[in-house]
């Protein structure tokens, strides 16, 4: 990876960039002949966290969150987000030269069918938009009279002065003592899985799926350890990797061997054509339109099917766990010096949300072992904290006051691991409500890590457990419960999660996911509990007729004591938070010293009801 890059609290995007770019952009459209442009959140690799080069949707909107859309007509345009983002989408983008629709109520298509003028001609990057979704974009266009036509060269790119460059980051070999698996016997593993799709080649375009198909690592993705490039891999193993030339060190050259052919990016489109004739595997979930049509053109046959790297790379191998759980150590000492600090410090209500989130970085670098964050930190005091997905700038940064309730979600990537951690801190002495809705949250968590379920369950089946308790008392979350999470990778990655939306995958052991229940008061606190957990078994259980799997804790941070109204837990629910102490308190206990060993010895001691 390249050089740590240290958190900016910048105030960034707003409504002055979408005041300012705008006409840029309409000019564009005029010179091109087109009377819209769709705009996803979306680069080229579907990235989660873009390159500021690929920040098109920012640029044109002044929006940064890290999901949404928009459209631009000649006379109107509009944002899409979801509920993640409803405070912040109307902070950063104006509303006289944008609606704002929430995209559950009002899809972009059925806003397009709606608006979009007869005769008119809408274009879109096709290296940007999914084959099914386009589809349904194509549909309300034509249910309007409008034409969606392709443009070789994004009107943005064309409008955008200065635009940052793209990343060349070199890359890095991942070592076997960190992989456990050396990158030909995985081809050889997804190789066969492609010859079971029917296909002799797949078309991988995720830079986590090179990565963990390589065994390599890169720089080109802000808080991830990703490479920017394409890959073709044949049913027998040997493989194809398009990237840049620049980024390939004599390391990876040899360490890639000779069953993988290294070729520019740029000559992606040239290797998709030359497999006419041939049957190649493609997801449309992660390939872009433009990848089909490549495919279509040069005369292959494609079948659609699920990347074949995805369900390897989310099972971990005992090597990767065992990494997770060395890396979890690591940022639990950090986390621990920090909450410490929480407690004493920061208990002034003198300490602000950048001064924290400054505080908890120094304490993972000063390990001199991470490599990265996994993500920017969301810092947020009192009424910042209801925002699930809050990022503090030097505008919105507001002081820990005591009274109030501090959350706090952060990641570290290490070389055998990735974090994703949230706790909740008060300041001051909490409330009554405030311990009460705590403890809610605390047993839904505790209920999700005490699950044994059978062979065969998906997360969605699960995601009650962690909201029940909630739902009794009338209150509920509108975030999902649980997301995979990558071996010094992505910290969100699928196929498996943990959400109210039904889901047909099924968890299996080495699965790496979140338990996140929360609750947002509007205006005043939010609460969050997250821990990462994987997925063991399947087991027996005493006297019972079926194994049954169940998950097994990685994340070592003490939870609150503070918080918890144990008039409202269960002796199984304490004895869970005593063990889960008990385990915190045996691994970072040893990791630390004077002050801040006795205060997690306090802050891990048996609650007695």
């Amino acid at each position: 990876m390249t050089h740590y890059s240290p958190q900016s609290f910048d105030v960034k995007g707003g409504p002055e960039d979408g005041r300012a770019h705008l006409p840029l952009l309409r000019a564009a459209l005029e010179t091109a002949g087109l009377d819209g442009f769709l705009i996803p959140h979306e680069d080229e690799y579907n990235n989660e966290y873009l390159p500021d080069c690929a920040e098109r949707l920012a640029w044109a909107t002044g929006f940064t969150g890290s999901a949404g859309s928009a459209i631009v007509l000649k006379d109107e345009a509009c944002v899409f987000t979801d509920g993640r983002y409803t405070v912040q989408v109307r902070e950063q983008v104006d509303p006289k030269i944008f609606q704002i629709e929430d995209v559950s109520e009002t899809p972009p298509y059925v806003w397009l069918a709606k608006h979009a003028k007869a005769g008119s001609v809408i274009g879109y990057d096709p290296k940007l938009h999914s084959p099914d979704t386009l589809d349904r974009f194509k549909r309300a266009a034509e249910k309007a009279g409008a034409e969606l036509v392709p443009v070789d060269t994004n009107p943005i790119d064309r409008a955008w002065e200065n635009r940052p460059a793209a990343p060349s980051a070199k890359l890095s070999v991942q070592p076997m003592e960190f992989a456990g698996e050396t990158h030909a016997d995985k081809r050889k593993r997804v190789g066969e899985a492609i010859a079971e799709d029917g296909a002799e080649f797949a078309a991988i375009t995720a830079p986590p799926s090179i990565a963990w198909l390589f065994n390599i690592r890169g720089g080109d993705v802000r808080r991830s350890p990703l490479a920017l490039g394409a890959a073709l891999i044949k049913s027998d193993g040997t493989a194809t990797l398009f990237v840049n030339p620049e980024k390939v060190t004599d390391e990876v050259r040899a360490h890639l061997g000779n069953e993988v052919a290294l070729r520019p990016e740029h000559e992606f489109a040239d290797g998709l054509h030359a497999l006419r004739g041939h049957t190649v595997s493609v997801d449309p979930g992660l390939a872009s339109a433009w990848v089909f049509d490549q495919l279509t053109e040069g005369g292959a046959k494609i079948v659609r099917r699920r990347d074949p790297v995805l369900l390897p790379k989310a099972i971990k191998n005992d090597t990767e766990l065992s990494g997770a759980k060395q890396a979890h150590i690591r940022d639990g000492t950090a986390l621990t010096r920090f909450l410490h600090w929480l407690d004493t410090d920061a208990q002034s209500g003198e300490i602000d949300e950048i001064e924290a989130a400054v505080k908890l970085e120094q304490f993972r670098t000063a390990s001199g072992q991470v490599k990265d964050l996994s993500f920017d930190t969301i810092s947020g005091a009192g009424p910042n904290g209801a925002l699930p997905h809050y990022r503090v700038s030097t505008a919105s940064n507001r002081k820990l006051e005591r009274g109030t309730l501090y959350l706090v979600d952060s990641g570290g990537q290490y070389p055998d691991g990735t974090t994703d951690v949230t706790r909740t801190v008060p300041i001051g002495d909490p409330n009554a409500e405030m311990r009460e809705r705590f403890t809610l949250v605390l047993k839904g968590h505790i209920a999700l890590s005490l699950a044994r379920f059978p062979k065969g369950t998906t997360g969605g089946q699960l995601d009650t457990l962690a909201r029940l308790p909630l739902w009794q008392a009338g209150l509920d979350y509108d975030h999902g419960t649980g997301h995979g999470v990558g071996s010094f990778l992505g910290v969100h990655e699928g196929p498996q999660r943990i959400a109210k939306a039904a889901s047909d995958e099924p968890l299996k052991p080495g699965m790496i996911v979140s338990n996140e229940p929360g609750y947002y008061k509007p205006n005043a606190y939010g609460i969050r509990i997250e821990n990462l957990i994987f997925v063991t078994g399947p087991d027996p259980i005493p006297g019972g007729e079926r194994s049954m799997m169940g998950f097994e804790n990685l994340t070592l941070a003490p939870i609150h004591r503070d918080l918890v109204d144990t008039s409202i837990m269960t002796d199984r629910e304490l004895d869970w938070l005593n063990a889960y102490h008990a385990d915190v308190r045996a691994k970072i206990a040893p990791l630390v010293e004077g002050e801040v060993k006795a205060w997690l010895e306090a802050a891990t001691a048996p609650i007695a009801r």
